[in-house]
């Protein structure tokens, strides 16, 4: 009988495993960079990276236009005097016109009034009436009597603050025995008891002054006091 060949053990030869990484090269690349990306994406790596990488810059350049040329100064015009020559007026020339001159109006004075027909009259002019004559200034008498006395209101002011005083009163006594019109002739501080004695003594009937009979007009002075009971 034949031996039968058995396969050899020997190691592959060097030419076998170089064909073979060739081949399989690529693959293994890709695997590896797919697993550091997702490494990468897991960490935060690529973000970071993102922002450390420089930004689009963008640039404009202008252009610098050149300086207009300063202007020339232009010559100022030479201004030449004007001299007005003298124009001859000519001479007015007599107007002579052949028609003669309206004559002047005049006025002619009014004819003298016909004298009048009355007669003088013999008779003293009549005097103009006389005025009534005018009133007598009423009387300043010393006394009065009273048919209704004045009573004076003590101002409750002045009672609490103490003030006292007397009021001298010039009062117009009618017919009537009324006060037609009473004057302050002498205050006595306080323009509440002033006012006070005034009002009393409008309120207050006096007896009328008796002239040859008849009653008159007459003023009269009436003091008024006002004193506190203490």
């Amino acid at each position: 009988m034949s031996a039968i060949p058995m396969p050899s053990t020997a190691p592959l030869s060097s030419p076998f495993l170089s064909q073979q990484l060739r081949r399989f090269l690529p693959l293994i690349i890709i695997i590896g960079l797919h697993i550091a990306l997702f490494y990468a994406l897991r960490s935060g790596l690529v973000h970071q990276v993102a922002q450390m990488m420089p930004r689009e810059i963008t640039a404009s350049l202008i252009t610098l236009q050149p300086p207009a040329p300063e202007p020339k100064p232009q010559p100022k015009p030479k201004t030449v005097p004007v001299v007005k020559k003298p124009v001859a007026k000519p001479k007015p020339r007599p107007i002579i016109t052949d028609k003669p001159a309206p004559q002047a109006i005049t006025e002619e004075a009014p004819p003298p009034e016909p004298p009048s027909k009355e007669p003088p009259s013999d008779a003293p002019p009549t005097a103009a009436p006389s005025a009534p004559p005018a009133p007598a200034m009423p009387k300043l008498i010393s006394g009065v009597s009273y048919i209704n006395p004045p009573r004076p209101v003590y101002p409750p002011l002045d009672a609490r603050m103490g003030n006292e005083g007397t009021v001298t009163l010039r009062v117009l006594i009618n017919e009537q025995g009324r006060a037609e019109r009473v004057e302050v002739q002498k205050s006595s501080g306080s323009l509440r008891m002033d006012d006070a004695a005034r009002q009393a003594v409008m309120r207050a009937l006096f007896k009328p002054y008796l002239e040859d009979g008849r009653p008159a007009p007459a003023y009269a002075i009436v003091p008024i006091n006002f004193t506190l009971n203490r």
